[in-house]
């Protein structure tokens, strides 16, 4: 039986990776090893930092929440638990952006949410 020789399928697979690594800088860029390494760690943060980005967003929401209801007098967890026994099923995401956007709207769930607490 013959021997198999790689010629194209190794092209192809390293136009593959170069092609990733346009634009690197250097050797990062034009030689297969170094793009091989650059574009394998870039791919790695990318995976890290798309779940990351979830994690950070989330924080920045609850810090604007946090805020956003000391300054209608209640904590940030006084105001989920409330709400959560109003059943008002607002996500983080959409409360942060009434505290910045709507400020009366947002006061108005924080009252519901301490009615709820004393009740």
């Amino acid at each position: 039986m013959p021997r198999v020789r790689t010629g194209v399928t190794r092209r192809k697979r390293h136009k593959k990776v170069l092609k990733l690594a346009k634009s690197y800088w250097g050797g990062r860029g034009r030689l297969y090893a170094r793009a091989r390494e650059t574009v394998f760690r870039a791919l790695q943060y990318a995976y890290r930092d798309r779940k990351a980005k979830k994690r950070n967003f989330r924080r920045l929401w609850i810090l604007r929440i946090n805020a956003a209801t000391r300054q209608n007098g209640l904590s940030y967890s006084q105001f989920i638990h409330g709400l959560k026994q109003a059943g008002i099923g607002l996500d983080r995401k959409v409360l942060a952006d009434m505290a910045v956007k709507d400020p009366q709207g947002f006061a108005h769930l924080v009252k519901v949410a301490q009615q709820e607490l004393t009740a």
